[in-house]
């Protein structure tokens, strides 16, 4: 029997495990009529379980026999999650109204998907940190195919659980692999085998090798990357920021959990990995975007690009570098988010908009949200003194303490690339003359979710300490 006061830390997570069960009952039982009722109650659910994650107390304890971890960097991690999760919703409700995909399954999926991906975060063992990734893994091939009456969509759902399943045969394999020659699956046990290991075992690098290559699908990190500009394109756009934000957080948070943690003393080996992956995918995620026409698959290379910059951090393996890669992350949710929230406002005559060219004009017509969209591509291209050059900054600098300075020097080269096609959208909007114009008003929700963003972008110099504060406190969580 376990103490009972495991489950007050494990709160949040019971709380949404109701809530998503409840809601799908009575979705059951009341139809498509449930649909605007149970958006809110979700909503309403993941904002009391945000409130949770902030009031226990974060210091380390396993809980659940050790299966479990609750630390400062998984509440950090956890509260991102969930404002993501909450913010996709709000500004998706509008689009699903109109284009009449009011599934009540959809946040139901979304409060699942949440679960899974807080179960991830706080996983201390390989059995923990496989049901949790698969919990959010099912829920987003559903979400992937949502729109059941395009072809699109239901493609892009097909794709993505083909490749999902893929990549979860490839990380099981690394976990019996993991298990066998350390005849443990828990992170401590993991941790304690290698310590009284003389050298290390070959089969043991290959597991952890097939344990990244499984966790580097759900970051859509270079090579598994194939997935994610079909799927971003296909799938509903509310869909897709869900896809492009929460997931990939959690991936990162678990990346960063499995190998500080139990492979803190395999850090040669995994080092090597985590700066061919970064080094692969600030490439192929800068050069591939130049020649994108559609927006969404822009988006979806930029945050292949993205996840390069992040891992940079990761490679330093160092205090510095683990606070570099929680900033970045949580900046470039807010970018991603205001990003597709823009992008959900592209509407002439009721019909949705994804191409590039048709944001000419945009400054002239309509003012305010180009100054939102410029806010965000130039700080996804790092120009200061928006929240984006800091998130670089700071992956950078711990690069260059560590002594990777020619990870740096690629990472400055390829940001100054990818700076082209996030200036040309800003080109785009204000030197070319207007196309149509788009449908007004965009909604409540959408322009609360644009300015908030927005907001956070522009004004993160005046007052970062608090994230700069926690993102220290959740990093030191390993080191000490």
């Amino acid at each position: 029997m376990y103490p009972g006061t495991d489950f007050l830390f494990f709160l949040p997570e019971l709380l949404l495990l109701g809530a998503s069960l409840s809601l799908l009952l009575y979705g059951v039982f009341r139809g498509e009529k449930a649909e605007p009722g149970i958006t809110r109650l979700a909503v309403l659910f993941l904002a009391v379980s945000l409130v949770f994650v902030f009031a226990i107390d974060a210091g380390a304890k396993n809980i659940f026999g050790d299966l479990l971890i609750v630390d400062q960097f998984g509440q950090f991690m956890k509260i991102l999650i969930l404002i993501s999760a909450i913010l996709t919703l709000i500004m998706g409700h509008g689009f699903r109204k109109r284009e009449r995909l009011m599934n009540f399954e959809y946040p139901v999926l979304v409060i699942f998907a949440a679960l899974g991906m807080l179960l991830m975060i706080s996983a201390n063992d390989l059995m923990s940190l496989y049901l949790g990734l698969e919990l959010q893994s099912l829920s987003l091939y559903i979400m992937a195919a949502i729109d059941r009456d395009s072809q699109r969509s239901s493609e892009a759902g097909l794709k993505y659980f083909v490749l999902g399943a893929l990549s979860s045969g490839l990380l099981l394999y690394g976990c019996g692999l993991v298990y066998g020659f350390t005849g443990s699956t828990s992170f401590e046990g993991i941790k304690l085998a290698l310590e009284n290991q003389a050298s290390t075992p070959t089969g043991l690098i290959v597991g952890l090798v097939f344990l990244s290559a499984g966790l580097s699908f759900k970051v859509s990190a270079v090579p598994f990357h194939m997935w994610t500009p079909d799927v971003y394109e296909g799938a509903p756009t509310p869909v897709t920021a869900f896809f492009a934000a929460a997931p990939k957080v959690a991936a990162v948070a678990l990346f960063l959990r499995l190998l500080m943690d139990p492979f803190e003393l395999m850090f040669g080996y995994w080092q090597q990995l985590a700066v061919a992956i970064s080094i692969a995918s600030m490439l192929l995620g800068t050069f591939a975007a130049i020649y994108q026409t559609n927006i969404k698959r822009l988006m979806a290379y930029s945050s292949i690009g993205n996840i390069g910059f992040a891992f940079v951090g990761l490679a330093a393996g160092t205090e510095e570098g683990i606070q570099g890669v929680i900033i970045y992350m949580a900046i470039y949710l807010s970018m991603i988010i205001g990003s597709f929230a823009c992008i959900l406002s592209m509407r002439v005559r009721g019909e949705m908009l994804e191409g590039i060219g048709d944001l000419a004009g945009l400054g002239r017509t309509n003012p305010l949200m180009a100054i939102a969209l410029a806010a965000m591509m130039f700080s996804f291209a790092g120009i200061p003194p928006l929240a984006g050059f800091f998130g670089k900054l700071y992956v950078f600098l711990a690069a260059i303490h560590a002594g990777l300075y020619s990870l740096a020097v690629i990472g400055l080269l390829t940001s100054v690339v990818g700076a082209f096609y996030y200036l040309r959208i800003v080109k785009l909007m204000y030197f070319d003359e207007p196309k149509e114009v788009f449908d007004k008003p965009i909604g409540r929700e959408i322009t609360a979710v644009v300015a908030i963003t927005a907001g956070f972008i522009l004004l993160f110099f005046v007052y970062p300490t608090p994230m700069l504060a926690g993102a220290a406190n959740a990093a030191a969580s390993f080191f000490h």
